[in-house]
């Protein structure tokens, strides 16, 4: 069974930083791509990063470029997700989700592909 275990969310002030991780299990991340998927009060979901686990290529929203970095650690079958400089806009549940080979579609609000999504972990920003 494919499980994503998202942790590391919490309230922040502005400016400051904070780290997400995703444990995932029941598959390898060789064949995906994995990553996060953000989703605000009122808004739509947003795709905040990901990356290609059989190239290891990144890909953020122009929106966090620069203040986000994702990483992962395929040994612990885990992704990371760095955050700094965060602004109350950040502010969301941020969701670990995988789709198999690529996450190109996340950034235009496609998720049809997703394969699994964590529960997700609730990232507060306030100024």
């Amino acid at each position: 069974e494919v499980q994503l275990v998202e942790s590391g969310g919490g309230s922040v002030q502005a400016g400051g930083s904070l780290r997400l991780s995703c444990a995932a299990s029941g598959f390898t991340l060789d064949d995906y791509a994995i990553g996060w998927i953000r989703q605000a009060p009122g808004k739509e979901r947003e795709g905040v990063s990901c990356i290609g686990e059989s190239d290891g290529s990144t890909r953020y929203a122009d929106s966090v470029k620069g203040r986000f970095t994702i990483s992962s650690d395929n040994a612990k079958n885990t992704v990371y997700l760095q955050m700094n400089n965060l602004k109350p806009e950040d502010t969301a549940v941020y969701y670990c989700a995988v789709e198999k080979w690529y996450c190109n579609s996340w950034f235009h609000h496609d998720y049809y592909g997703v394969d699994s999504w964590g529960k997700g972990t609730l990232v507060t920003v306030f100024s």
